[in-house]
């Protein structure tokens, strides 16, 4: 009745499992489950292998066929290759109280009893006692009483295979289950057998292929359909792939608790195994099992690659903050007027100087307060100067300012080279805690997946404020598909939290993306199957092989690395050139230089104007002093209203720069600048 029961239900495939409570399953006519793979398993109690068994069954089979000579049909239909369990104990039992009551024999007295004699025989005890004595091996097995109870025997734990009833192990009082067979146990006879697989799509893991031409499993190609087409060869199954319905992983509703997606379908024994981009994680793993992960990975950040820096006119001041620069400047004036009022404490620093006119001999300081600027200055851009101190004083304060200039030109220069020749990006955000700890980039991950999950349940607070705030945003956080989550990044100002396999096969596509930080877990991708199903361990250890032989890591490079869609992007090894300076790096030293030009113009015309002016003056105001006194009263006063009508006649500018050159080269004889004469030695009105 069972048997037509689970005939009429289908349920006689590899998928399902039956545990028999009966000791006599081979006497069961299971033709309809040989073929089909169908997980059976019993005990038995009588071992077929037996010696003792074997001359039973030949006694049988002559007595039957001494008994049906004559009806070769019934004959037949006697299953004289088995004993039924409960025949065997028969048997046994009959023997074993055979021996006892051959022992006790002797002992025992008999009298003559009527019918209606109600005293009991008191040899009963004796009789039992010999019994518990016995030590026989039966049909059953050995035979040993204790206490009234059987012990020292045991019983075979038997499994269909596809030709017979095998043996797998044995289970004792003592010892327990004790598996002998471990490779026809775990076995479950995969030839011609047809699994259902469930994926779904996903670049560069599975993919379909779209025309008239293509049906069946050709219709998919990708990374994870080439790892389960190898599996399928080494293990030895044929498959039909589809795609999950619902088009998701699976992931646990917390309010309803029910899944969905492809771990759903496996729950409901839907399909046989699921391939995909498939995360492990111990939800799933509590409801669904996995194989070896063919895969490792972890969850990192997919950011839209960051501008370069714009190089500012004046990036050369770059390489030292602000404030240093700032106390450069404070220093080079206070080391200015410590060496000014030094100097003029020191008497080593008067010296005589001898003009070109000997006749004034006089004692100066070389350290003026414009000297010393000039000193320092000097000192500091490492050209020096023509003063020298003398005094020891003035000697220290320079030394320490020259030690002083070496650090801080050293340390520019070689920072220097780093600022103009590295190029700088503006990136906003560099790990998690970035991303948790700013409000203006928002970010998000695939619904329903894995990375979702992760940071649900994770005890991590930067994790769980991250939650929270995608939680809050669903709309503008959570994605359907890893190509939605692309798109919004390559908008910009949004971070997509993914697995890093996948990110890793988007950034080598796309020059615009990159990722930020490293790992923020471990993991890996497997192959997903029913809970309790016989596949994972096989298709584990056909992972393993593959892993060793490292067949995974060139299927990896092939849809990768390997192909034409890789963008190029630029070289950062030891041997690549540095990039070449342009304007835009070092255009404001050229500022620099032009605006100290014209300042230096500017104040050689001011300083000449000033001077010029001075002159003007000067000479408006002199009055001519006549060297002879032959003038009278009356003509002096017609010639002071000549002089106050005279004015002297305009030089021009080319005379006065001509002068100034000329006294420049005349320094031979005379110390003092040649004045020229804008009166009249003679006072004298023409007529």
């Amino acid at each position: 009745m069972k048997r037509i029961t689970i005939l009429q239900q289908q349920m006689n495939e590899y998928k399902y499992q039956y545990l028999f409570t009966s000791f006599d399953l081979e006497t069961f006519d299971l033709e309809d489950f040989k073929y089909n793979f169908v997980n059976i398993t019993s005990f038995r109690l009588v071992d077929m292998g037996d010696v003792a068994v074997k001359e039973i069954l030949k006694d049988i089979d002559l007595y039957n066929r001494r008994i049906f000579k004559q009806n070769q049909t019934v004959f037949k239909q006697q299953k004289s290759a088995v004993i039924e369990t409960n025949a065997a104990l028969m048997f046994d039992s009959v023997y074993v109280f055979a021996i006892g009551l051959q022992s006790i024999y002797p002992l025992i007295n008999l009298s003559n009893s009527t019918c209606d004699d109600e005293v009991p025989w008191n040899g009963g005890l004796s009789l039992i006692n010999y019994i518990n004595a016995v030590e026989w091996k039966g049909l059953t097995g050995p035979i040993q009483f204790k206490e009234g109870q059987r012990v020292q025997f045991k019983l075979d734990l038997i499994k269909l295979k596809q030709h017979s009833i095998v043996k797998v192990g044995e289970w004792t009082p003592q010892n327990h289950l004790n598996i002998t067979e471990p490779s026809l146990f775990f076995d479950t006879g995969s030839m011609n057998v047809t699994l259902v697989v469930i994926t779904i799509l996903e670049t560069p893991y599975v993919m379909m292929r779209y025309g008239k031409n293509f049906t069946g499993n050709e219709r998919f190609y990708g990374f994870c359909v080439d790892i389960l087409e190898t599996v399928a060869r080494e293990v030895g199954f044929d498959y039909i792939l589809d795609l999950v319905p619902d088009r998701k992983y699976g992931a646990k509703d917390p309010e309803t608790g029910q899944w969905n997606g492809m771990v759903a379908e496996l729950m409901k024994y839907k399909a046989d195994l699921a391939v995909g981009s498939m995360t492990i994680t111990y939800a799933r793993e509590s409801v669904i099992d996995f194989t070896k992960p063919f895969m490792n990975l972890g969850i990192s950040i997919l950011f839209k690659v960051p501008t370069t820096q714009p190089n500012r006119l004046f990036s050369f001041l770059n390489p030292l903050a602000i404030e240093i620069w700032i106390y450069v400047i404070a220093a080079y004036l206070l080391v200015s007027l410590t060496i000014y009022i030094v100097a003029k404490l020191s008497p080593m620093e008067w010296q005589f100087i001898i003009p070109c006119d000997l006749e004034n001999i006089t004692k100066r300081n070389q350290f003026s307060f414009s000297d010393s600027l000039w000193f320092t200055i000097g000192t500091l851009m490492q050209q020096g100067s023509d003063i020298h101190p003398k005094a020891v004083s003035t000697r220290i304060i320079t030394s320490i300012w020259g030690f002083f200039s070496l650090i801080i030109v050293a340390s520019y220069t070689a920072n220097l080279a780093a600022f103009l020749t590295v190029e700088r990006m503006m990136n906003p955000i560099e790990n998690a805690d970035d991303l948790a700890s700013q409000t203006e980039i928002s970010y998000g991950t695939l619904e329903s997946g894995s990375t979702m999950t992760f940071f649900r349940d994770s005890m991590i607070e930067t994790y769980k404020k991250m939650w929270r705030i995608m939680d809050n945003k669903r709309q503008l956080a959570f994605t359907t598909t890893y190509e939605d989550g692309i798109r919004r990044v390559n908008q910009g100002n949004y971070a997509f939290l993914m697995e890093s396999t996948m990110l890793d096969y988007i950034v080598q596509r796309d020059c615009n993306l990159t990722q930020i930080g490293g790992l923020l877990d471990t993991k890996g991708y497997g192959i997903a199957t029913p809970k309790g199903s016989p596949w994972r361990d096989k298709i584990s250890l056909a992972i393993l092989e593959l892993q060793e032989k490292g067949d995974i890591q060139m299927l990896y490079d092939k849809w990768w690395k390997n192909t034409d869609e890789t963008c190029k992007r630029k070289s950062s090894n030891k041997h690549s050139k540095a990039n070449a300076l342009g304007l835009e790096s070092i255009g404001g030293v050229f500022v620099v230089l032009i605006a100290g030009i014209l300042i230096a113009f500017i104040v050689a015309l001011s300083e000449f104007l000033i001077n010029f002016r001075n002159q003007e003056n000067t000479k408006r105001n002199h009055q001519c002093i006549s060297n002879k006194n032959n003038c009278n009263t009356s003509t002096a006063s017609i010639v002071g209203d000549a002089q106050d009508d005279y004015r002297q006649p305009p030089r021009s500018l080319w005379a006065e720069v001509f002068e100034e050159l000329r006294f420049a080269l005349w320094c031979t004889n005379k110390r003092q600048k040649p004045q020229l004469r804008t009166c009249c030695e003679k006072c004298q009105i023409n007529k």
